[in-house]
């Protein structure tokens, strides 16, 4: 399993392709051999594939536009192929607004066609999935709609144990639909529940990553959304660093 940095993590260091350009050397720096792009300003594929190359770095799987993965999905698709990436990412929707059968609509499409052309859709939690509608949780909804290589689950283990679940038990649970994975840590700070540099938190990462791996996880991607006012980059060093210190690259 590799380390992944996810670029939503340092989106305000990304609104212009400079900024996309700089913060791809920074994370190589920091030790990273695979990100996720995420949360940037639009840029030109073959732009992205130069700089992935520059770098040496690997984009595994991105967070696309919804509008554009159902309007665009042509196109998105020739994109990711042109700068090597088979993982097209759907970061958030509102399930527990809009339903779980408005989701599998807007979305089964295009979960098809990416499919025949070798790519694979795969779909980003948060808390709320965890939320039971006619008696089933919608994350289960979900799974059951789609085949697994119609729609993967980018499992963020973070919000799975917001969401009252236990990210170990997903993780077997999901064997096989999960390359990728969201890795940040839970604290507690002042009475508030706050994300947190991997370590320095209290989830159980020791079982987290083990399971991750004997479930077959590719990908382990470093993804804090707040840093609370710290350098987001030295944020995912440290995270970087504590994977690191447990035998992952």
């Amino acid at each position: 399993m590799q380390i992944g940095a996810q670029f939503y993590t340092i989106r305000e260091f990304c609104k212009t392709t400079d900024g996309i350009a700089e913060s791809l050397k920074k994370v190589a720096d920091i030790g990273y051999k695979t990100v996720q792009i995420s949360g940037t300003c639009a840029f030109d594929a073959e732009w992205m594939k130069e700089e992935l190359r520059k770098n040496g770095l690997k984009c595994v799987i991105t967070h696309t536009k919804p509008e554009r993965i159902v309007g665009e999905t042509e196109k998105v698709i020739e994109e990711h192929k042109t700068f090597g990436c088979n993982r097209i990412g759907i970061g958030h929707y509102d399930v527990a607004k809009n339903g779980v059968q408005a989701f599998i609509e807007y979305y089964k499409e295009a979960a098809k066609l990416i499919k025949e052309n070798g790519l694979f859709l795969s779909y980003h939690n948060h808390d709320a999935e965890f939320m039971k509608t006619d008696g089933k949780l919608i994350l289960d909804q979900i799974i059951d709609a789609f085949k697994p290589d119609e729609m993967g689950i980018t499992l963020d283990t973070y919000w799975v144990q917001s969401g009252g679940g236990d990210p170990i038990w997903w993780l077997n649970k999901l064997k096989g639909r999960t390359p990728c994975i969201h890795l940040k840590d839970m604290a507690f700070v002042e009475k508030e529940r706050r994300m947190a540099v991997i370590g320095e938190g209290n989830m159980n990462f020791e079982g987290i990553i083990k399971a991750a791996i004997d479930n077959g996880v590719d990908y382990a991607l470093v993804e804090q959304d707040n840093c609370y006012g710290e350098d987001p980059f030295d944020c995912l060093k440290r995270s970087y660093q504590y994977l690191k210190a447990q035998g992952l690259e």
